[in-house]
């Protein structure tokens, strides 16, 4: 059975340390998984428009458009629980037009919650400690690793991020982070900040990585 990621939020997972998994897929967020197929929450109309408003949001990387981002206007049975909003990611249509099967192309690879915590960056991080505590106990045995660096998008090298995270054996991660963005550049780009926590397969981790 899945063990559902957000029930990190609970005091139940809370006393119980000895909840295990041994891949990634066996989570999920707000009931969704990598692995899933976006097309059975969106319409594929839905999501090639997303791509499309979203092409340009890692321009820095070295392959920009290998994979795409798609955030949720999605409107599941029960509103999301824990998460503001989520994002997916998905290889990239147009540079993956050899894959004719529908629900291959729209494999999530990668799943990111978020939670807006703008201009109150210490609530942000409360809340990141205490995930982290939790996943600390589920996988005491994974690599974990924490990390401060510059955000990528921001060139004046006055934006951060604050990030652990947990490298499974099997491949892929989870992880927490905090986005602390400067603030004329953050109203300048209409951008949010805050919590975000992922789970992703080796090969997204390894793409947002490569810059």
């Amino acid at each position: 059975m899945k063990k559902l990621l957000v029930l990190l939020f609970s005091i139940f997972l809370l006393s119980s340390p000895t909840v295990f998994a041994d891949d990634i897929s066996d989570f999920e967020i707000e009931g969704i998984s990598i692995g899933d197929s976006l097309l059975d929450y969106m319409t594929e109309d839905e999501i090639l428009l997303d791509i499309e408003q979203t092409k340009n949001h890692y321009s820095y990387l070295n392959e920009p458009n290998k994979y795409a981002e798609v955030y949720s206007n999605i409107k599941l049975d029960n509103n999301f629980t824990t998460f503001d909003y989520l994002s997916f990611y998905v290889k990239n249509n147009e540079t993956n037009n050899y894959i004719t099967n529908k629900n291959e192309k729209f494999t999530i690879l990668g799943i990111r919650g978020i939670i807006r915590y703008v201009e109150d960056f210490e609530s942000c991080m409360q809340k990141r400690d205490e995930i982290v505590e939790i996943l600390s106990k589920m996988f005491p045995n994974e690599q974990k690793t924490k990390v401060f660096f510059e955000h990528a998008l921001d060139p004046s090298g006055n934006s951060f991020v604050y990030e652990i995270s947990f490298a499974f054996d099997l491949g892929g991660e989870i992880e927490a982070e905090c986005i602390d963005f400067e603030e004329t550049f953050r109203i300048k780009n209409s951008y949010t900040e805050g919590l975000t926590v992922g789970i992703s397969y080796e090969e997204i981790k390894s793409w947002l990585s490569d810059y």
